[in-house]
């Protein structure tokens, strides 16, 4: 499984129950709200129970959204990279505020293997200054293959935007630009990923075409492409990108196969140049985030060689000064910091039924 082929495969979505779009509470949302027993050291959960947990978003008025990409369903299904997916309407956005617990967005599209781990759905999440919602549908296959998804993938690999109401619409097609120009080379795949919301367009990564676009009002423009085989032993896998120092753009790669140690990198992409490495020496990025201090926080999904071991929470001061802030994570996916300083990590990211939304506390 290497980043060109690789299914970036954290996902997310909800237990197995139906609720509809900004319905709430029950014994459902109070178990979702309550912390669970066993948080790592130095973490609060905020959020439980959750399938597949995999994007965090911060809004103005204090809400924390999070996506869930599903636990698959009854299908169709399809067989991706020798796995068999099976399609359910399963993805869900969550709302949480004060306590409560809502559901912004149900009924989304969702490919799981058998016992819903590790779903392709709903990814990542922001908000544009009109308080506009934006969701990445990942796919993870050449975007030509996607009619064997059946009807519930006719969106995989798109950028959506979701109604308040729920009601989701395409912006643009992420994953037919890999297929028409294929910017890194290589075999086509496309896997669209991190994203934020940045001014007057969104921001995208292809963790799969190894590509940074641009949308701005549903006309796509390629930013930066990053460095894959041959020239290097692994693929790129971006997974993340944020803004940072002189509004440049920042991006973090997982790297493909065989997921050594190390050698995953934060590029910064200036506007009309390439992509140029910023930092080094990181493993298996899967996101990153500026503090209003200017320090950069680095979540790593594992640790360990082949993406083993516990993931890492990793902050850069603005010297450059690299600590540990927690090693004991697992499966982590997603990161968000709020205009406070708040931190809030999904652990268990990969797991159906098992994810978790966790605040950290004390100093850092």
């Amino acid at each position: 499984m290497n980043g060109k082929r690789l299914i970036v495969w954290v996902s997310a979505l909800l237990l197995s129950c139906t609720l509809t779009s900004g319905s709430t509470t029950g014994a459902l949302m109070a178990r979702r709200a309550s912390p669970r027993t066993s948080a790592p050291p130095g973490f609060k959960a905020v959020l439980c129970c959750l399938d597949n947990p995999r994007g965090l978003a911060l809004t103005r008025d204090g809400s924390l959204y999070v996506t869930e990409a599903g636990h698959g369903g009854a299908g169709p299904c399809a067989t991706m990279r020798g796995v068999t997916m099976c399609y359910g309407p399963t993805g869900a956005i969550l709302r949480l505020k004060k306590h409560v617990v809502t559901r912004a967005a149900a009924g989304l599209p969702s490919y799981a293997p058998a016992g819903g781990d590790g779903a392709t759905g709903p990814t990542r999440i922001c908000f544009n200054k009109s308080g506009q919602m934006f969701v990445t549908y990942g796919l993870g296959m050449d975007p030509s293959l996607r009619p064997m998804l059946g009807a519930g993938g006719v969106h995989s690999g798109y950028l959506m935007r979701l109604s308040k109401t729920g009601a989701a619409r395409p912006v643009a097609d992420i994953s037919a630009y890999e297929g028409e120009h294929n910017p890194a080379g290589g075999p086509i795949d496309t896997n669209p990923y991190g994203l934020i919301c940045d001014r007057n367009s969104e921001i995208v990564t292809d963790a799969g075409g190894n590509s940074l676009i641009r949308v701005r009002k549903g006309a796509l423009s390629l930013l930066g492409a990053f460095p894959s085989r041959p020239g290097r032993a692994t693929d790129a896998v971006p997974t993340s990108v944020a803004v940072g120092p002189g509004h440049a753009y920042y991006v973090g790669e997982l790297t493909g196969k065989p997921f050594d140690v190390g050698v995953s990198n934060i590029y910064r992409v200036a506007p009309g140049r390439a992509p140029q490495v910023y930092l080094s020496g990181f493993t298996a990025i899967i996101d990153l985030a500026f503090a209003r201090d200017g320090s950069l926080y680095v979540l790593e999904h594992a640790s360990a060689a082949g993406l083993s071991g516990p993931g890492e929470l990793i902050k850069v001061s603005r010297k450059g000064v690299r600590t540990t802030i927690s090693s004991a994570l697992n499966r982590p996916t997603g990161l968000s910091i709020s205009r406070n300083g708040t931190i809030y990590v999904i652990d268990n990211g990969t797991s159906a039924g098992a994810g978790d939304v966790l605040r950290l506390v004390g100093k850092h």
